[in-house]
């Protein structure tokens, strides 16, 4: 079993890296598979409702970590989120992230067309 962590804190080895460690030790105690994917600092394009990850099965822009999270996603059997929260929700640079991840049509590969939903 394999699950996919993702630290939406622009801190390294934060409070949300040290949450996210103690689940990931509990899990690999149990003989789950722990990945660790860090967002980081840099910046998360929004959104754009173009629909083109339907099709794709990947998000049009490629300059963060969304592509690499949907295959790792792919691979994995669950996955816990990780965000600091700042104002009674979590960071936007994670909700925009979680945003164009979650569109993505799982069943869709380049080389087929993507059911309907």
């Amino acid at each position: 079993m394999k699950v996919l962590m993702i630290n939406g804190s622009p801190h390294p080895n934060g409070c949300t890296f040290t949450a996210l460690s103690t689940v990931a030790a509990q899990l690999e105690k149990n003989g789950v598979e722990t990945r660790l994917l860090q967002l980081g600092a840099k910046p998360i394009q929004c959104c754009i409702a173009c629909g083109k990850c339907k099709d794709t099965g990947h998000c049009v822009f490629n300059a963060d970590h969304v592509n690499e999270a949907i295959d790792l996603l792919r691979e994995a059997d669950g996955f816990v989120v990780g965000s600091p929260v700042y104002y009674a929700g979590p960071n936007g640079g994670i909700t925009s992230f979680l945003d164009r991840m979650f569109f993505f049509n799982p069943a869709a590969t380049p080389s087929s067309p993507p059911p309907l939903w």
